[in-house]
């Protein structure tokens, strides 16, 4: 009943980019609560575990660096009035990809821990 303007909406692709900010934040904790738990089970030096921190620096560098650089300029992309086909929406799927099996080598090494002799 003429209440005034409706209030703007997300789009569809608003929800990732946020989604995907949010994460960046919060997987600045992962490595934090890492090192603590690293420290006390007296790993630190363990080749493993540098491995692990080294994927994890690349994993971080292709999020920050590569991926949310790319999701913007997909969303600006995606919301021009005439907006034609580009590459960046494969490049993003390879990116993410990359990023996924860098966490994945690190997920992996974390689990079977080679040449870990904590018995932990």
């Amino acid at each position: 009943m003429g209440a005034g303007p409706e209030p703007a909406r997300a789009g569809p692709h608003q929800g990732g980019r946020g989604a995907g900010r949010v994460y960046a934040a919060v997987g600045i904790a992962v490595p934090l609560f890492g090192f603590g738990t690293a420290g006390s089970l007296g790993v630190l030096g363990s080749a493993w575990l540098i491995a692990s921190i080294i994927l994890t620096a690349a994993a971080a560098a292709v999020l920050a660096l590569l991926i949310l650089p790319a999701q913007d300029g997909a969303l600006t992309a995606a919301r021009a009035p005439a907006a034609t086909a580009t590459r960046a929406p494969a490049r993003l799927a390879m990116l993410t990809g990359v990023f996924n099996l860098l966490w994945a080598a690190v997920t992996i090494l974390m689990i079977i821990r080679p040449g870990s002799t904590t018995g932990v």
